[in-house]
């Protein structure tokens, strides 16, 4: 087996950090390899804003749904799907009096540009996960920089055509973190198909969380947790966290959209 399939098949979320700086140097190839990830049209539809502020990780680590260890994270970067730099560059190329003397109208950003922006941001994300892990770091997602955006818009002066998509802390991973156990994935038959979508049915669901079912804690009360299922949707669906997510992904959408 190769590195690279090492650095793969071995990275996990890592929550705990030494108290060690990450010098200029590794931050440099860092940076590097996030740069080279793939993009569409080569458009380059993202941009990172690292938080270097300590009252901004301080606050962050409160509207990220209370998460203490990233005001701790040595480095904290912000994945921005950014389509807000083209349009200026629209703007400021004339795009505008062209359309005009073409008797068209100069189209806005839309729901699509959004997710092919989304994508770019996070392949640039994951490529710096890969990058950190091959220089010895670990790293973690923060999908809920999602939420609370009236909060990050101001943080971050957040134009329009521009979504906070995810955050990522990094830092050297203490030895318990390097030691614990690896959370496991599903078995590959319940996610890879051939040629066209399969629906799963009870029974797959059932071989599918097996391996789950024995850590839900359980009640034998009325109303009380009986399988995974239920555990997921009331810890992590409908959550207080995702329902404030999901409200203020429709905010960020109201207002790209301009409404």
């Amino acid at each position: 087996m190769n590195h690279m399939m090492e650095v793969l098949l071995s990275r996990r979320s890592i929550r705990a950090y030494e108290d060690k700086e990450i010098d200029d140097g590794i931050k440099e190839q860092l940076l590097q390899a996030t740069l080279r990830a793939p993009t569409a049209g080569n458009m380059m539809l993202y941009s990172i804003v690292e938080v270097a502020d300590r009252s901004l990780k301080d606050t962050l680590a409160k509207t990220c749904d209370n998460q203490p260890f990233i005001a701790r994270a040595p480095l904290v970067w912000l994945f921005l799907a950014d389509y807000q730099r083209w349009f200026d560059y629209f703007i400021v190329s004339g795009v505008g009096q062209l359309c005009a003397q073409n008797n068209v109208p100069m189209r806005k950003p839309q729901e699509g540009d959004l997710f092919l922006a989304c994508c770019d941001a996070l392949i640039a994300a994951q490529t710096a996960v890969i990058a950190a892990e091959s220089l010895g770091l670990g790293s973690c997602y923060i999908g809920d920089i999602m939420e609370n955006y009236e909060v990050h818009k101001e943080m971050f002066e957040l134009p329009r055509y521009t979504f906070p998509i995810c955050l990522l802390c990094f830092g050297y991973p203490t030895e318990q973190q390097k030691s614990r156990e690896m959370t496991g994935r599903f078995d590959r038959k319940f996610i890879v198909f051939r040629d066209k979508y399969q629906s799963l049915e009870k029974e797959d669901f059932d071989e599918m969380f097996g391996h789950v079912q024995k850590t839900v804690p359980t009640g034998k009360e009325e109303g009380a947790i009986v399988n995974p299922g239920q555990a997921m949707y009331l810890r992590k669906f409908n959550a207080a966290f995702s329902v404030e997510m999901n409200r203020s992904v429709r905010l960020i959408l109201a207002n790209w959209n301009g409404e």
